[in-house]
This record gives structure tokens, sequence and C-alpha cells, in this order.
């Protein structure tokens, strides 16, 4: 009977001291209550509480969450009707205060976002409120932190997952949107049109002006180039008179007899002329020959003095009697 009552014991101490046994998991706080009034907050770990005298409270999750907050009807300042979709990520950093200060954190910072959710964004315009996404996110977070913080609760960050507004006035911004864009294609090709005439202005006026400066460059060596020839026709006058001053009518035969050849070469190449008839003297041909011999005697000294003094001029033969005769010269 007494080891009956000695087991009965042994097993009721084993039963108090599994009760008074309590393993915090990683990343949760658990208040301990002594006879309904908070004591400690037990960290991760073990730990030994009085059965019966002591108990856990609550449970708080100290890890950073997330409270995705329902879709919001809100009225901006213009009078327009947008549905805004919010997201807030908290952390709990006293977990007294988390589970005594407040009832359901979660429900009291949704309600406090939704509040001023509202607040902020009814107190700009649907534009401002499509375009000023981070100002709302920064205002939510100051005002909500600055709520929270009695509760022992960090919040980390507010956003805006989705501001729809209506159908009609997204319709409208549709049409703004394309107008808008069509406005700068029209601004940007009317730009290029404007660039590519003025590249091509410029590009006339330098041809005009290259090909003017070229003309005139032209025109300069054209007028050395006759000036020279002038010159150079004065400088072959100027010594044909000096030789005929000279030399008289020994030098007019020669020059006259030089252009004749010249003449008949020309003549002669002729590529369509097969048959060649001068109406002239064939005597008149041989004393000029005569004559330009007469002038080489002179002017080289041969001979023993029977061709006359330096004025004297050759004898020209004269013109037979009889019909002239027409040469023909065949290709």
């Amino acid at each position: 009977m007494l080891y009956v009552v000695l087991a009965a014991l042994v097993v009721v101490l084993l039963i108090f001291l599994a009760m008074g046994v309590r393993v915090v998991r990683q990343g949760h706080v658990y208040t301990v209550e002594r006879l309904g009034k908070f004591t400690l907050a037990a960290e991760p770990g073990l730990h030994l509480i009085i059965p019966f005298v002591d108990r856990i409270g609550y449970k708080i999750n100290v890890m950073e969450q997330v409270l995705d907050i329902p879709g919001q009807e809100i009225i901006t300042r213009d009078n327009a009707m947008v549905g805004v979709d919010a997201v807030v990520f908290f952390q709990v950093l006293d977990a007294a205060k988390a589970a005594y200060e407040v009832r359901g954190v979660n429900l009291a910072i949704m309600a406090i976002v939704t509040t001023n959710l509202r607040t902020v964004m009814g107190s700009m315009d649907l534009d401002e409120t499509l375009s000023r996404r981070d100002e709302i996110n920064a205002r939510l977070l100051s005002v909500v932190d600055h709520a929270t913080s009695p509760w022992g609760v960090k919040i980390t960050r507010v956003e805006i997952k989705d501001i729809r507004p209506p159908i009609d006035i997204s319709e409208a911004m549709a049409r703004q949107m394309k107008a808008e864009r069509l406005k700068r294609a029209e601004i940007l090709e009317a730009e290029g049109d404007r660039a590519s005439r003025i590249l091509r202005a410029e590009g006339e006026k330098q041809s005009a002006i290259l090909s003017a400066e070229g003309k005139r460059e032209a025109a300069f060596r054209q007028a050395e180039a006759r000036e020279r020839g002038a010159e150079a026709e004065a400088n072959a006058t100027r010594m044909v008179s000096d030789a005929i001053g000279e030399s008289g009518a020994q030098a007019i035969n020669y020059f006259v007899a030089q252009e004749y050849t010249r003449a008949i070469a020309k003549f002669a190449e002729s590529p369509n002329a097969k048959t060649i008839l001068f109406p002239i003297e064939a005597t008149q041909l041989m004393g000029t020959l005569g004559g330009i011999g007469e002038l080489a005697k002179e002017v080289l000294g041969k001979g023993d003095g029977a061709a006359g003094g330096p004025g004297q001029g050759a004898p020209v033969p004269s013109r037979p009697t009889s019909s002239p005769t027409v040469p023909v010269v065949h290709r």
C-alpha cells in the first residue's frame, strides 16, 4: 500500500513539473501572468513557471509581418471616386504593450491605416494621387507609425498597391495620353523637317559659294591665258615685223610659203576627201619655193656673191602666158 502511495506521489510530481516547463519558439515572445497579473515576457528558449499560479497570457509574434489593407473607395479633393489597395509592414517591438495596450493589434493597425489613407488621399486631386504615390506612402508611414508607437509596434513600410480611377476617367486619360503622344510626334517631325531644310539650305549655300569661287577662279585663269596669248601673239607679230624689216620680200615669201604648205597638209589629212582639186597654178608654188631657197642661201652665206646684197630681193618668176593647169592629187 505504501508503494502505491509513493508511486502516485511521483506521478503527481512529474505532472506538476511538466506543467511548469514552457518552451518559447524562435520569433515569438510569451507573456507570463501570475494570478492574472503580467509578470514577465518570456524570450525564445526554455522557461519554468509555477503551475496553477503562473500561466501563459499571450503569444506575440515579433517577426516582421505583412498586413493587407482591403480595397477602399475614396473621394478625392476634385470629387473623383477612386479605389485604393494598400499593404502595411510592421513589427512588434514590445510584446507587453502589444498584448495589453490594445486589443487585436492587427485590426487596430488596419483601422488606423484605412482612416489615414482616406484623410491623405482625400486632400489631393486625382492627378496628384496618381503621380505622387511616394508622397502618399511617406505621409501614411509618418502618421501611422506615430499612432502605433504606444502599442509597441513599429510600422516599417506603407505601400499603395493599386489606384483604380473610374472607367470614364480612365478612358479620358487614355485619350489625353494619345493626344499628347501625337502632339509630341508631330513636334518632333516638324523639328526634324526644319533641321533637314536648314541643313539642305546651308549645303546649297556652300555649293553656290564654292561654284561662284570656282567660276571666278576659272575666269581669272582664262583672262590670264588670254593675256599671255595676246602677249605671245604680240611678240610673234613683232618678231615677224622685225624679220620683214631686215629681210624684205624674202621673209614675206617665207611666211607665205609656210602657211601655204600647212594649208595643203590640212587638205591632205581630211578623212572624207579622196580626190583634191587645187584651182591654182603649179608654177606659182615653185616660184615661192624658189624664193625660199634664195632666202636660205642669203642667210646661211652660201654661194660666191651671185645672190646679191642683203637688201636685194629674190627674183619672182613671171606668170606663164598659157592657161593655168589644175593639179590633181589622188589619195
